[in-house]
């Protein structure tokens, strides 16, 4: 009777199992240290904070900025153009904004902030409903008329960025043109059968309207010339029915 004897079965040695750990460490570490360096390249640079600029080159980088995106669009734009006409080194606008977008938002918030302040300066002292509302008109009015260039600027900056512009996030400005809304609807002189925001959008894209058009005419005419006309409009859109139109 033959004896049957089992074949010894094949098994991977100890060396093979060291080669193949050794691969898998390699691959391993290549994917992490591409990961890291994806990660670092997506993490934002550290910018130099703005006040250390000096105010002459802030003023000429802002010059640039209106001048060149009023003119041109947006996606046309390069550093470089930007470095050139306010005259500073492409260096400087990398240190201190990091990219054209901040470039053009940081500027746009300064030229709205100065706005901002000079709205709320005009607001103290003033009683009446119907002044604080003409006397903001007045404001934004006046800025169409001066600032030509800054309303193209904010007329080619998409919706949806417009909360990368900081003044547009900013709860005291908001809050102080929304409470002379909310007082006119207490005292009952403004429409109160809609939210506070819809009465803050009708006298938003009264003047955004206005500003635009009034740059894309190219009227020679200033907006405030026919200022009375104008806040007659807004105002009845905004008071009560059985208020007096001014």
């Amino acid at each position: 009777m033959k004896t049957t004897r089992s074949k010894p079965q094949l098994t991977t040695d100890d060396g093979s199992n060291h080669r193949v750990s050794k691969t898998h460490a390699k691959t391993n570490n290549k994917t992490n240290s591409t990961v890291s360096k994806k990660e670092a390249q997506s993490k934002p640079l550290s910018l130099a904070p703005l006040s250390d600029m000096r105010p002459a080159t802030l003023e000429k980088i802002e010059k640039a900025v209106r001048q060149l995106f009023a003119g041109h669009d947006a996606s046309d734009i390069t550093m470089i153009q930007i470095a050139n006409a306010a005259n500073v080194s492409l260096q400087t606008l990398y240190k201190y904004f990091g990219d054209k977008q901040t470039v053009l938002y940081t500027i746009m918030d300064l030229v709205l902030g100065r706005l901002a302040a000079r709205m709320m300066d005009h607001l103290q002292g003033i009683d009446s409903v119907e002044d604080r509302l003409r006397k903001t008109l007045w404001v934004c009015l006046d800025f169409v008329d001066t600032q030509p260039d800054a309303v193209m600027v904010l007329s080619k900056v998409s919706i949806a960025r417009f909360h990368n512009i900081a003044i547009y996030k900013n709860k005291e400005l908001i809050n102080a043109f929304l409470s002379v809304l909310e007082d006119g609807q207490k005292r009952g002189v403004l429409v109160d059968t809609v939210p506070l925001h819809i009465l803050f959008d009708v006298f938003m894209g009264f003047v955004s309207r206005l500003g635009i058009m009034q740059n894309i005419r190219q009227a020679d005419t200033p907006l405030n010339a026919n200022f009375d006309v104008l806040f007659g409009m807004l105002w009845r859109s905004m008071s009560k029915p059985e208020i007096s139109v001014p």
